[in-house]
């Protein structure tokens, strides 16, 4: 009888993917960090700065820090690594739209001009990017080849659904994608924002006037949606305990199995401080 051969599958992904570290380490997951700029500092996301240094480095100097992509030269010490080691690779990045890190991983392919190597525009970022590189563990676990883990995931991108509340307009202010007028009356109205990710791109899909409204709209979306509950859910914050701790209850009453996950540094800057929100596939 034939031994049934595995190739040796290495998925890599980059910072903004926020799933849990021991769930990363779990599954074998190589993350590329972005880099968290303050001026002249740039710090690795995750590694050398975590979103509490980060917030605090805010609060204390008054400085909204920019990120920057992973670049091409960190990916490819990353795939000739693996290369060597006798890896295939499956590289999933958060969507070309919100950074050039996608273009980064392709450029670092062409430069080691191997076969070995699918890298993927997931379209997607924060935990809709860690749906997508989950499904890819599963699929490379079920011992499917690279081409066959690419075809699963373009299959799923479309299925990756979100529903996140900011809490706070600040950082989009701040970050020039809202006007500060905007801004201020979203502050004093008490309104908060719910956004998806449509087309790879954060788009803003509803507003609604405090954390009791804004709770209502994510689990009436979740409850409108054609959830696939074989799949991972993941709930996602950051220091936002009221919308919170609503969802987990609504999870705990309704006996639904989800990720608890955090915002990381990169997605943080852009969110603000208190984001809160649902992910998962649609059947």
């Amino acid at each position: 009888m034939g031994v049934l051969f595995m190739e040796k599958i290495k998925i890599i992904t980059d910072s903004t993917l926020d799933l849990p570290a021991e769930l990363i380490r779990e599954k074998d997951i190589e993350v590329l960090p972005l880099l968290i700029n303050f001026g002249e500092e740039s710090y690795l996301d995750g590694i050398e700065i975590t979103t509490k240094e980060m917030i605090d480095k805010i609060d204390a100097t008054g400085v909204l820090p920019t990120t920057a992509q992973v670049t091409p030269n960190r990916f490819e010490e990353s795939f000739k690594k693996y290369l060597d080691e006798g890896y295939k690779i499956v590289a999933l990045t958060l969507s070309s739209d919100m950074s050039g890190t996608y273009q980064s991983a392709c450029i670092a392919k062409d430069m080691l001009e191997s076969d070995d190597i699918i890298v993927i525009d997931s379209r997607n970022v924060t935990s809709g990017l860690g749906l997508l590189v989950l499904k890819a563990c599963e699929l490379r676990d079920k011992g499917l080849g690279i081409k066959e883990i690419e075809e699963g995931i373009l299959k799923a991108i479309p299925k990756v659904k979100c529903s996140l509340n900011f809490e706070s307009l600040e950082n989009l202010v701040r970050g020039g994608r809202l006007s500060k007028t905007a801004g201020t009356i979203g502050s004093v109205l008490g309104l908060r924002l719910i956004l998806e990710i449509k087309d790879g791109k954060m788009s803003v899909k509803d507003k609604v006037r405090g954390s009791k409204k804004a709770l209502k709209k994510l689990v009436s979306d979740f409850e409108s949606a054609d959830v696939d509950f074989d799949s991972p859910i993941v709930l996602l914050e950051l220091l936002n305990e009221d919308v919170y701790q609503g969802l987990k209850i609504y999870f705990q009453e309704k006996n639904i199995n989800y990720i608890d996950a955090k915002v990381g540094c990169t997605v943080g800057i852009h969110s603000g401080i208190k984001p809160c929100g649902i992910f998962f596939f649609e059947k």
